[in-house]
């Protein structure tokens, strides 16, 4: 199957705007991506003509209403290569997914001393949770450094383990620099259990969570190109039953009493309360639309896109991006002396150019790249090597001004 980009641009509304007087340059991408017809019509027709409140009502709208939103289990246990749509937890994204671990299965079972394995390429979501735990438990966080360019070699993450480390935390793709690393060669070489930050992997990459072979694996709606409040996390049936629910409230439990209460079985034992259920019903018409195109062609597409930007953007000699790494994703972190990633962005926008600049959400790579900013162009689905130009224009732009 040939891969028809502007037959794909068709089906986002939003590409055929202008912004600022120019047409519209979207990479911002890893931060939130833009969304086709098909999941707005599902938003859409979900509050228009088929709300009701889930797994609570005998009636026609809530039977329907729960029939499209559990299959979206299904739906996205097929995009993680799942085969039980039971494993699959729904989120209001990787943030909750992360945290829902924390509380739930690590904050019960670590001590004090007890360590947890984490890389410097973190976003906060994976590392905050984790400093509860080393404030609340006296938990001992263990950093992972990446070399130089950005990139995260497997045996540098299990060289950290040690007899008393009790959870690995990684991402399977940098936010910030689109650094891969190979999670399953990190699960693989460890009995500790891994949890894998998918956030961004999710989008650009198949993802098969059995192969893999990790304990947990999140996954956040907005950056799939489904509505913000949408996500998941696949945990493993052997770790679902060591955890303790996160929320209590309605839907997660089998029995209140005024003396006692029961929980409901997993998956709705981890989902207190009336859930976004438009919003999960949006994510799995994303997520079927990306299979609809292919997970493969959808990689295959944008890896051409990051060698093009690659090359020329390393052909600007007064250009740094930091992290490099061979085999990374579409995502390219970059400063320029005498701008401020700030001052890069603004100029870009007024070129209709929408790029992120700051500290991305994680500030410990920041430090190591020796860096408080950078302006960060994310490539997806729908971006063109007209865009990349556009994008060298702007910067080329940017730099006169400030030569």
């Amino acid at each position: 199957m040939s891969y028809d980009v502007e037959a794909v641009r068709r089906d986002f509304p939003i590409l055929s705007r202008q912004v600022n007087g120019r047409p519209l340059v979207y990479l911002d991408n890893g931060a939130s991506a833009q969304k086709p017809q098909a999941v707005i019509d599902a938003v859409t027709r979900g509050y228009a003509e088929e709300y009701a409140n889930v797994h609570r009502g005998l009636h026609y709208l809530s039977n329907l209403a729960t029939e499209r939103y559990e299959a979206v289990r299904t739906t996205i246990g097929r995009f993680l290569n799942a085969s039980d749509p039971e494993e699959i937890i729904f989120t209001a994204g990787s943030t909750e997914g992360i945290n829902l671990v924390s509380y739930g299965w690590a904050a019960p079972r670590l001590r004090a001393g007890d360590e947890i394995v984490l890389s410097v390429l973190e976003h906060h979501a994976n590392i905050v949770p984790w400093h509860f735990l080393r404030e609340r438990q006296g938990v001992v966080l263990r950093w992972v450094e990446p070399e130089p360019d950005g990139s995260l070699p497997p045996e540098k993450v299990l060289a950290a383990v040690t007899p008393r480390t009790r959870l690995i935390a990684v991402t399977h793709m940098s936010n910030v620099t689109g650094t891969v690393v190979d999670v399953g060669a990190v699960c693989r070489g460890t009995d500790v259990p891994v949890l894998v930050d998918g956030s961004q992997a999710a989008v650009h990459m198949a993802v098969d969570v059995p192969a893999i072979g990790c304990a947990f694996y999140c996954i956040t709606g907005h950056k799939l190109y489904g509505p913000s409040g949408s996500g998941a996390i696949w945990i493993d049936r052997a770790r679902q039953d060591e955890m303790r629910p996160f929320m209590g409230g309605g839907d997660m439990i089998r029995e209140v009493t005024r003396d006692a209460v029961s929980y409901a079985d997993p998956p709705l034992r981890f989902e207190a309360g009336t859930p976004g259920i438009v919003n999960q019903i949006g994510l799995g018409a994303a997520l079927e639309y990306m299979m609809s195109l292919g997970m493969e062609n959808i990689a295959a597409h944008e890896r051409r896109l990051r060698d093009h930007a690659r090359a020329r953007l390393r052909s600007l000699n007064w250009l740094q991006m930091q992290g490099d790494a061979p085999g990374k994703g579409a995502i390219f972190s970059m400063t320029m002396q005498g701008a401020h990633a700030h001052d890069i962005s603004t100029i870009l926008d007024k070129r209709g150019i929408a790029v992120r600049a700051g500290s991305h959400c994680a500030m410990p790579l920041m430090e190591f790249f020796g860096q408080t900013a950078t302006a960060r162009a994310s490539f997806g689905l729908y971006n063109t090597e007209a865009e990349i130009e556009a994008l060298i224009d702007a910067l080329t732009f940017c730099h006169e001004l400030f030569a």
